[in-house]
């Protein structure tokens, strides 16, 4: 449950690029997702698997209307500027910088123009000079962080499914280190106001639970 949470999270982040980008593409475009590890394939599959499904969810799918370019430095970590130089080479969209702060370094040195996201396994992404402040990042950087995010979460009060996933989401959170915002969505008409007053809150990520 914690490792869905966090990748749900990282997922609507990455979509989120990825539909910023959209506005100024052609509709019908393939994104390139440039994904770059320390890990090898084996000890990273289970993550990219669960990042994979995630942005699935949000309608991204692999092969229809995105490619991702896996690069793995396989515990090599002098491998890694080489491996996001080829990523750049090959013009992808976005680069997922799944590993801590070498893996977000090296992808920052290869590129000043393909925005970056980081799966939050580096150190405080302000003092390490990824970015800004967690508030207003800047430049091409952004992601997830350890040190704290909070997630949206609208839900059906009274709604079975809907307070078993958000009890489970609310018990796993301590131990990711998040803050679970619940919205309650009573009708139709809720959407509007709840996704406005969300807007102002400024959440890091968004969690959407199971259909009535």
């Amino acid at each position: 449950m914690q490792k869905l949470l966090l990748s749900s999270v990282l997922a609507t982040t990455l979509a989120f690029v990825l539909g910023v980008a959209a506005e100024a593409q052609q509709p019908k475009k393939v994104y390139r997702i440039g994904y770059l590890t320390s890990r090898t394939l084996i000890r990273d599959s289970a993550r990219a698997e669960v990042i994979r499904l995630a942005l699935r969810e949000l309608g991204y799918t692999e092969g229809q209307n995105t490619a991702t370019e896996y690069r793995y430095a396989e515990g090599k970590l002098d491998r890694l500027p080489a491996l996001a130089a080829e990523l750049v080479s090959l013009k992808v969209d976005v680069i997922v910088a799944a590993g801590g702060d070498r893996v977000i370094r090296a992808a920052m040195n290869a590129t000043k123009t393909i925005p970056i996201v980081m799966t939050g396994q580096g150190s405080d992404p302000v003092g390490a000079g990824f970015v800004r402040s967690l508030a207003h990042p800047g430049g091409d950087v952004t992601g997830i962080t350890n040190l704290l995010v909070r997630v949206a979460v609208p839900y059906v009060p009274g709604e079975r499914t809907h307070g078993l996933e958000l009890k489970e989401i609310q018990t796993a959170a301590p131990g990711l280190r998040v803050t679970v915002q619940p919205w309650e969505v009573r009708e139709a008409d809720d959407f509007d106001r709840v996704f406005a007053a969300m807007g102002r809150e400024r959440p890091d990520g968004l969690q959407v639970l199971g259909d009535r």
